[in-house]
């Protein structure tokens, strides 16, 4: 899984924002069956010219469609907009549907992965709780747990358990929408000749997370790939650290307590 991803949620020039990205550098590309884009990023793929072994494609089911029977349409529906052969990261997109459902979707998976399907099984907005009832049903626990993270919404009792796990750690809103004016960060990105927005997704990479940076602008998108040539300090990586609000300072939907 390439460490940065680049996310296409409300993206209504999907096809000419993936290209982008692809031409940027980026090599993952996290859709979902709500964003309605999947067609899109397909078509994309196929027009960059890369070969499709070389990137990293994920989708998401979302709660109205779990179920086991649902979520294998699910699985057969989405390779067919997409026009792939397989999926390289299917994830569970949240956990609102309640237990029995989440497992009967958990294990669908499970049968389209032995199938040939999907290449890994992951899962959405889950807290500590959702990811426990996947080990007591005695199930191979997710590769993924995708979850709302950045300086001030650091969830940190879910990524420890994550890592605890051995279960990738993906941020989503990592540059948490644009809402990027706290002097600690404008002061970091002007000490390092950056933009505000490479600051807090080098915090992500440092933090061994897997940021998924969204934009439909060609120059945000390519400046969201220029990020291995500086590097945070450890002060500054306190200063970032420091800023945890906990769930005050979630900018999305975060349902990581659904019962």
């Amino acid at each position: 899984m390439p460490l940065l991803g680049f996310g296409v949620y409300q993206n209504f020039t999907t096809r000419a924002s993936v290209l982008e990205a692809l031409q940027a550098g980026f090599r993952h590309v996290d859709s979902a069956q709500a964003y309605r884009n999947e067609a899109a990023v397909g078509e994309a793929v196929r027009d960059s010219g890369i070969d499709r072994g070389e990137l990293f494609i994920t989708t998401k089911c979302i709660s109205k469609n779990h179920g086991y029977d649902s979520t294998l349409k699910g699985v057969d529906e989405s390779l067919a907009k997409f026009g792939f052969k397989y999926i390289d990261l299917f994830l569970i997109h949240d956990p609102y549907s309640g237990t029995e459902r989440r497992l009967a979707t958990y294990r669908a998976l499970q049968d389209a992965r032995d199938a040939g399907k999907i290449r890994s099984i992951g899962v959405s907005n889950y807290g500590i709780k959702h990811l426990e009832e996947i080990a007591d049903a005695k199930y191979v626990m997710p590769a993924v747990n995708q979850i709302e993270l950045h300086p001030f919404c650091q969830q940190r009792p879910i990524v420890d358990y994550c890592r605890e796990h051995s279960i990738v750690v993906q941020a989503y809103c990592p540059i948490m929408r644009g809402k990027m004016d706290h002097p600690i960060i404008q002061t970091m990105a002007q000490n390092h000749g950056r933009d505000a927005a490479q600051v807090l997704l080098r915090w992500s990479l440092q933090k061994g997370f897997v940021p998924l940076p969204k934009s439909a602008t060609p120059e945000r998108i390519r400046s969201n790939a220029q990020l291995y040539d500086f590097e945070l300090e450890p002060e500054e990586m306190e200063q970032l650290d420091g800023l945890d609000r906990g769930k005050e300072g979630s900018i999305s939907w975060n349902p990581v307590d659904a019962p």
